[in-house]
């Protein structure tokens, strides 16, 4: 089945079934016009998005350390490593810059439970310097991802960790142990209500076994941080109790009976699966079934029931200073706005379960998960962006909104979070035809 397609040219190239040929071609294509072009800052960083002077109002021209990592992956995993490695320094540049907040946090003398006492995760990427404006600082998941692909890119053998950036891993280790990263109520992926969410913990999880293995590979056992040590023992220890909270919580993002918080399907979860492998099979299943049943549209995937972020005819009831503010301590009135069934579409998604299929073919070679992984491909090339729109055409968009009427992308494009998971996309399909 083919899903909607916004343009005209990819129409003509999506197939229910692809040759290896037919899927060089249409990245040599794309890359051509442009889709595959990472705007990144002189120091190695990228800004959340690439916009339009009419879009800068939305703040995504700064620097968020989660779609940084989320970017410099994708290009880990399409052979232009150094690009990651530089990415990955440059954050560590910054998180050393300021790391008197986690010193504080481990040391009890800033209380972890106010947002801007914890490390900041959007920041002025050009001097590396923090933005005066209250944020959703909370973000267990966007230090976790730090934390998970500096550690990985050094075990693979791609980046040489210095025994200064050895240590401010450790003082991230130190850092989850201090707020209880298992029971912590952070803003998570979305940056909305604080709560004890699946998806911060089990990237933590992932984050601190990638640690774990560097220490071991390192044969060093432990690190001294101060007078603080960090060993096997402790990181282990941290592990198991962040793998006791998904096991308790799990399939649901968060099990808390306030029902401002409890939420039984979020599509971030599927990073539980991929990147992050934390999961079992059988669970990674029945994420990918409630994403897929409960959450999926024909433009995109929501982020989770209720979510009011680009709402329908976002644009006339918002003014622009108030469309991506921080509603991490009241999201009742954004809520106001929301008529069910009517959330954003996003076109994050839908790239990392094709990726998620893909991995499945490659490891059992059945032909219904090579159907999936083109099927939710296609949909991924589907949401690029159009001929007769606003924006440049074969653009990543961040999400579709309803306005007047009919689903539209938002001003975030190219959002190039977007962009890498679609990358990785093109990638995963590769691998899968050339088993094939």
């Amino acid at each position: 089945m083919i899903p909607i397609v916004n343009s005209r040219v990819v129409a003509g190239m999506v197939k229910e079934r692809y040759s290896l040929h037919e899927i060089r071609d249409i990245f040599e294509f794309l890359c051509q016009k442009g889709t595959f072009s990472f705007h990144s800052l002189p120091n190695g960083l990228f800004p959340a998005a690439d916009l339009r002077v009419d879009a800068k109002y939305t703040g995504y021209g700064n620097v968020w350390v989660r779609d940084n990592i989320y970017v410099a992956f994708a290009h880990h995993v399409n052979c232009k490593t150094p690009v990651a490695v530089r990415n990955v320094k440059t954050l560590s540049r910054y998180f050393m810059k300021h790391k008197r907040r986690l010193e504080m946090i481990v040391s009890g003398e800033r209380n972890y439970r106010e947002p801007a006492n914890r490390p900041h995760i959007r920041f002025d990427g050009e001097n590396l310097s923090e933005i005066n404006q209250k944020w959703a600082h909370a973000e267990n998941d966007a230090l976790g991802y730090f934390v998970w692909l500096f550690s990985r890119l050094h075990n693979e053998g791609c980046a040489v960790i210095t025994s200064e950036e050895r240590e401010l891993l450790a003082l991230f280790a130190l850092y989850f142990n201090a707020i209880r990263y298992w029971e912590d109520e952070d803003s998570g992926h979305w940056e909305e209500t604080r709560k004890i969410e699946s998806s911060s913990i089990g990237v933590v999880v992932g984050a601190l076994e990638e640690f774990k293995i560097l220490l071991e590979k390192d044969g060093i056992g432990r690190v001294n941080y101060r007078e603080k040590e960090i060993s096997i023992d402790l990181l282990e220890s941290l592990i198991g109790q962040g793998r006791k909270s998904l096991q308790e919580t799990l399939p649901a993002e968060c099990s808390q009976d306030d029902p401002r918080k409890n939420r039984r399907y979020d599509a971030a979860l599927l990073f539980l699966i991929f990147p992050m492998k934390v999961v079992t099979e059988q669970m990674a299943d029945q994420i990918l079934f409630d994403v897929t049943h409960h959450l999926q549209g024909d433009y995109g995937i929501r982020r989770y029931i209720g979510d009011s972020f680009w709402s329908a005819d976002y644009k006339k009831k918002m003014k622009p200073e108030e469309r991506t503010i921080d509603v991490s301590d009241n999201i009742s009135v954004r809520d106001s706005l929301l008529k069910a069934g009517q959330e954003a579409q996003w076109c994050l998604f839908d790239p990392i379960i094709s990726i998620i299929h893909g991995l499945k073919y490659q490891h059992y070679r059945t032909e219904e998960n090579l159907r999936l992984q083109t099927y939710f491909f296609n949909r991924s090339l589907g949401q690029l962006t159009g001929e007769d729109g606003p924006f440049k055409a074969l653009r990543c968009p961040e999400l579709y909104y309803f306005e007047d009427g009919k689903y539209v992308p938002n001003d975030t494009v190219p959002l190039l979070w977007t962009q890498a998971n679609l990358w990785m996309a093109f990638e995963f399909m590769e691998v899968s035809l050339r088993k094939k």
